[in-house]
């Protein structure tokens, strides 16, 4: 009874960093279109953000195995949120002064912290009870990160994107004390939300210092990087990862860009539906916000659908094989963005917006087809599919790029390769038994 009482209270301290590390990721994109009227960035430049926060996962996912190694899970926890608080708080200086590369060092750091909480904190739930029960455990934790994701938008376009954001130009037209006052403004708008990121971050690693955590359980590797890298259905599972996070956060980041392409602040403004729901959830008249936030109230349907995708996936992949069901929802993920592409409007917003719902399975399911079957190479091969994630370093920058050449939705056909790739993956493993419970 003592022991369920203690892994009861394992399991709820570790599913708040689930949460977190999903409401940081998904705030992250909120920065994007302010920083780049702030700095005036191409959209290239912009994407760069993203290649600062996904880079850690690439450099630090395997040395971060290391350290928790030496120092304990325990400690390694710790050592995650503290390095995510001096991320946060390395925010203060980065608004203040307005320098970009503190902003992308910032990032790196913030990430670097999450990149040690990733690697403890899956295989810590996994053992915080029966073995039978690991699967369930996971995938309840997983539910409260896509809740962060979900939530983080409209934090994001509440205290970060609500104010309106003036331009060079304007700025210089200032006098001094206006000027003064706008860029304190400006600088808070930023640093108010990741201090209090800070302050939440550092309690809850003084929670985690006091507790008693059931020791980590481990088993040790007999294979080698070498065997992994020659295992042909693990590297194409690898390259499916990094396709998959490059193609949501590519989406994810530009969304709000996108849709102020198109010009649907109008379209929202004259629809008396979409006008509630904006207003609904900013708590305030569309007509008190900044234009960015009148539209980025919206990208919280396209993490929150991954959230709800992720129970109707759980339970399709249980009857189904997973690999036809990664066929399928990449299948309809690709018909999705076309449609985008394709119209205007409510109709390309919702469409692209939609793609959430149908990206929720495709993490986990490309992990267990990529590990199926690969007996003792298991702890090398999830260390090489979580450096995969740098995908989302690398894919949102160049996307970015694109869009800066040839206009969002033929830019757009980029992501679609992504997916297919994707839907190839997943209609080759169609027969694999490995289920994602």
């Amino acid at each position: 009874m003592t022991n369920q009482k203690s892994y009861r209270s394992s399991f709820i301290l570790l599913t708040t960093l689930f949460f977190l590390w999903g409401f940081i990721t998904v705030l992250v994109d909120s920065l994007i279109p302010r920083l780049r009227e702030l700095f005036t960035l191409t959209y290239f430049q912009a994407g760069l953000v993203q290649f600062a926060f996904f880079g850690a996962y690439f450099l630090l996912s395997i040395p971060a195995s290391y350290i928790l190694s030496r120092i304990g899970y325990k400690s390694g926890i710790i050592l995650g949120l503290l390095t995510m608080a001096l991320g946060c708080l390395l925010f203060y200086p980065a608004a203040s002064y307005r320098v970009f590369g503190i902003f992308m060092l910032a990032y790196f750091i913030l990430a670097a912290g999450m990149t040690v909480l990733q690697v403890a904190a899956n295989p810590f739930v996994a053992v915080l009870g029966s073995e039978e029960g690991a699967s369930s455990r996971l995938n309840l934790s997983q539910a409260f990160n896509s809740l962060g994701t979900a939530i983080a938008p409209a934090v994001g376009a509440l205290f970060i994107l609500s104010d309106v954001i003036k331009d060079k130009d304007e700025i210089a037209a200032l006098d001094n004390t206006a000027k003064e006052a706008y860029l304190a403004s400006e600088a808070a708008a930023v640093q108010t939300p990741f201090l209090g990121l800070a302050v939440f971050i550092g309690l809850i690693a003084v929670i985690f210092l006091f507790s008693k955590l059931p020791k980590m359980i481990t088993e040790a590797s007999t294979g080698t990087y070498a065997e992994a890298f020659k295992n042909k259905k693990l590297m194409q599972g690898v390259l499916g990862i990094f396709c998959y996070v490059g193609a949501e956060v590519a989406i994810g980041s530009y969304l709000v860009n996108y849709f102020l392409d198109m010009n649907l602040v109008s379209v929202i403004k004259e629809s008396e539906v979409m006008k509630l729901i904006a207003e609904a959830i900013l708590n305030s008249g569309i007509a008190e916000n900044d234009n960015k936030a009148v539209v980025g109230v919206f990208v919280t349907f396209y993490w929150s659908g991954a959230m709800i995708g992720r129970f109707v996936g759980a339970y399709l992949t249980k009857i189904i094989k997973p690999g036809k069901v990664l066929a399928l929802f990449a299948t309809i993920v690709v018909a999705l963005i076309l449609i985008s592409i394709s119209t205007n409007g409510l109709v390309s917003m919702w469409s692209i917006l939609a793609v959430g719902l149908f990206n929720s399975i495709m993490f986990p399911t490309i992990f267990t087809l990529a590990i199926d079957g690969i007996g003792h190479l298991k702890p090398k091969a999830s260390g090489l599919l979580c450096t995969a994630i740098v995908g989302g370093a690398l894919i949102p920058p160049t996307f970015g790029y694109l869009t800066d050449h040839i206009e969002f939705k033929k830019a757009l056909l980029f992501i679609i390769l992504c997916y297919a790739y994707i839907l190839w993956y997943g209609y080759k493993n169609g027969k694999s038994q490995a289920y994602v419970s």
